[in-house]
């Protein structure tokens, strides 16, 4: 039973790393990943789980109840036009949800699960069409499995072979491993960019709303908030131009 039990788990660690092809929507860029997507998502649900707990304890869970109505509106022709692009993701238990704390702007987890800061909101004010650009940049970071690319390349730099529990909690801490993915998740931000921009125009969302947004969050940075040391976002200055490329794109008419 021993040996059988021990086969098992060198086999399943094996197949677990062994690399899947993966073309990201839209771009078609090819992704090694090399952790399923079920375990991903369980993973990073666990962690919004917690997350959503602790903000609800201190009462900072979806205390603006008009933001949440908004979000949750804008966000359903999101998620119909990411649907579109990645089928699968029609699946996923999407949620929504505010947090009035400091330290939160906007994520989404793999599996659909949004979280935007109202003081991020409010700093930023944000109007409907901006906040629509704010939230498909993060389901584009969901579909196109962002969070899983970045955990099969940080297993690459583990070894010996981990689970990904181990993998996070690496990517948590190490300083060293931040500084080496930092290029990939530079990258991911430009996808992400781009991707959302396409979401949310399929959605009907304006290329002014674009162009308005990053206009918005560079502002922001100029006014003190400024770069982390370790920067996992292109600047904002080329956020700037891309958007306004893309407005061009995508809605002619528009003068940036």
């Amino acid at each position: 039973m021993k040996s059988t039990t021990l086969f098992l788990g060198l086999s399943l660690g094996l197949g677990l790393c062994a690399g899947a092809p993966a073309q990201v929507p839209d771009s078609g860029r090819w992704q090694e990943l090399r952790y399923g997507a079920e375990e991903v998502g369980e993973r990073m649900e666990d962690r919004y789980i917690e997350q959503v707990v602790e903000l609800a304890a201190a009462g900072r869970l979806d205390a603006d109840r008009a933001l949440l109505r908004r979000l949750r509106a804008i966000s359903a022709d999101l998620i119909a036009a990411a649907i579109e692009l990645k089928p699968e993701a029609a699946n996923w238990q999407w949620e929504v949800h505010t947090a009035s704390a400091p330290d939160v702007e906007a994520s989404c987890q793999a599996g659909g699960k949004l979280l935007v800061g109202s003081e991020f909101v409010r700093r930023l004010a944000l109007n409907d069409g901006e906040l629509a650009i704010l939230l498909a940049h993060e389901v584009a970071h969901a579909i196109a499995e962002h969070h899983r690319e970045i955990l099969s390349e940080a297993q690459l730099l583990h070894r010996p072979l981990v689970p990904v529990d181990v993998v996070l909690e690496r990517l948590d801490s190490d300083l060293s491993m931040q500084i080496r993915l930092a290029g990939l998740s530079r990258l991911q931000e430009r996808e992400a960019d781009q991707l959302g921009m396409v979401i949310a125009h399929r959605a009907g969302w304006s290329g002014a709303a674009m162009l308005g947004f990053y206009r918005k969050l560079a502002a922001d940075a100029a006014r003190g908030r400024g770069e982390p040391v370790i920067s996992s976002h292109p600047s904002h200055a080329s956020r700037v131009s891309m958007s306004r490329g893309m407005a061009r794109l995508l809605d002619p008419w528009v003068t940036p």
